[in-house]
């Protein structure tokens, strides 16, 4: 890394009680052994809430080398989780988070973490997501957070919250896109041999019976079609007659399948590939529409504004590879 452009600091606090994979995950992709071969390096330190000795869930014990103090100054702090009885985080934490908040440093919420977010009162007002296992909970205690349950995880630009466990993962990864580009999180994912990005959402995981069936093969392999051909044009009844179905039973195996309507799925996976499009090619603004089903540049910039606040051309810019 140049020596004009010091690491970013990431503050990840530990409690007493915390799950070890939790705690790994920011650890680990933003960690020292991920760095080189092309991925800047991040400082990152390990704050401690409690002093002392921390219990983990899995029946070890561990010790953050810093305290809470040790995130004062850095960019960006992380609370990985919380404990599952929601129990009120400390107010020393509470206090660092919102006084981190005031001077503009990212702060996010991984999992049962935006708990502790919600309540330094971080989210009033603003969309945020967490463990779906726990959500009507949340929705219950911050009636002021715009509570987004079916989503992997929420990028308010200043403030993040992730769904679950692996869905913390793709909150780091996307953090890691947007401090140094779409390759670099590419390789990142590559060393962790992960998705650089997955689509869909938390839904997708909530409890519920979803039987096998020779249906749902069909339905996987037009969902594989669709994929191929996603510059031609797609309806829900096109769709439904390639699997053989009834409008009614394609859409409510879609649903089950992937806890999203056809529409909102191929939305998604056009955008997808309008992304990787604009990231890894130099195609006019054009050429990407028409290829990622999109049909006119218009409708491209329509779809890019809504979905990720920003254009076609100013994402190229930030994230294109070359």
């Amino acid at each position: 890394m140049p020596a004009d452009k010091p690491a970013r600091t990431i503050a990840v606090v530990a409690f007493d009680g915390i799950s070890p994979f939790h705690l790994s995950v920011p650890c680990m992709v933003f960690g020292p052994d991920m760095a080189g071969h092309g991925v800047p390096r991040y400082r990152l330190l390990v704050c401690s809430v409690d002093r002392g000795s921390l219990r983990t869930t899995a029946g070890f014990a561990i010790e953050a080398p810093y305290s809470l103090a040790a995130a004062a100054r850095a960019d960006t702090i992380i609370v990985p989780s919380w404990h599952d009885d929601q129990r009120a985080p400390p107010e020393a934490l509470l206090r660092t988070l919102r006084s981190a908040h005031r001077r503009g440093a990212r702060i996010v919420g991984l999992c049962l973490g935006a708990f502790v977010l919600a309540e330094a009162g971080l989210l009033d007002g603003q969309p945020a997501t967490t463990h779906w296992a726990l959500a009507r909970a949340f929705a219950e205690r911050y009636p002021t957070v715009d509570l987004r349950p079916d989503v992997l995880y929420v990028d308010n630009g200043q403030v993040l919250t992730s769904a679950g466990t692996a869905a913390s993962i793709d909150c780091c990864l996307h953090m890691v896109r947007r401090d140094h580009g779409a390759d670099v999180a590419a390789h990142v994912a590559r060393r962790m041999v992960v998705a650089p990005h997955r689509e869909g959402g938390q839904a997708q995981y909530i409890e519920q019976p979803v039987p096998a069936s020779r249906a749902d093969d069909r339905l996987g392999g037009v969902m594989a079609w669709a994929l191929k051909h996603l510059a031609q044009p797609h309806s829900l009844d096109s769709l439904a007659d390639r699997a053989a179905m009834s409008r009614r039973t394609f859409t409510r195996h879609f649903r089950q399948a992937t806890g999203t309507t056809v529409g909102q799925w191929l939305q998604q996976q056009r955008l997808t590939m309008a992304r990787r499009l604009l990231e890894t090619t130099t195609r006019s603004i054009d050429d990407v529409a028409e290829r990622s089903g999109f049909g006119s540049a218009v409708s491209l910039r329509q779809h890019f504004a809504s979905a990720l606040g920003t254009s076609p051309s100013a994402y190229r810019r930030q994230f294109h590879a070359g």
